[in-house]
């Protein structure tokens, strides 16, 4: 059966990723920032190869932040991560046709605990396929 190790094992490497639909990656942020920088360049670029190679896939950006800071910054935060990641997506020839974004603002954390892990995996765009 499953030990309790392994099951968290699993659980674990869910939370990693986000809401995203595989094969494509989240993409994480510095506090306060809407810049995608270093090794989240190549998880945009990732997520681009995929968009363009189907390309009747719609997919919705969605913009989140760590609980710090008031629920209508992080809104508007949210929204900035999300159309930096649009941005970055047409840039890399994406047809902005397929993309939409959404602010989740601080409202759909995946993680609850007040720790720099926490935050971090909260600072992130997830990238939804939608039907």
């Amino acid at each position: 059966g499953m030990g309790p190790a392994e099951s968290l094992e699993t659980k674990e490497s869910d939370i990693m990723e986000g809401r995203t639909s595989g094969p494509m990656v989240p993409v994480y942020f510095e506090f306060d920032s809407s810049a995608i920088s270093g090794e989240q360049v190549q998880r945009i670029e990732t997520n681009a190869d995929f968009i363009k190679k189907n390309s009747d896939v719609k997919v919705r950006i969605e913009g989140n932040c760590d609980p710090r800071g008031t629920a209508e910054y992080n809104l508007a935060l949210g929204e900035r991560r999300a159309q930096s990641a649009k941005a970055y997506l047409v840039n890399l020839g994406v047809d902005s046709n397929q993309l939409s974004t959404v602010s989740w603002g601080e409202e759909k954390l995946l993680l609850f605990g007040h720790d720099e892990i926490s935050w971090a995996q909260n600072r992130r765009d997830d990238f939804v396929i939608v039907k």
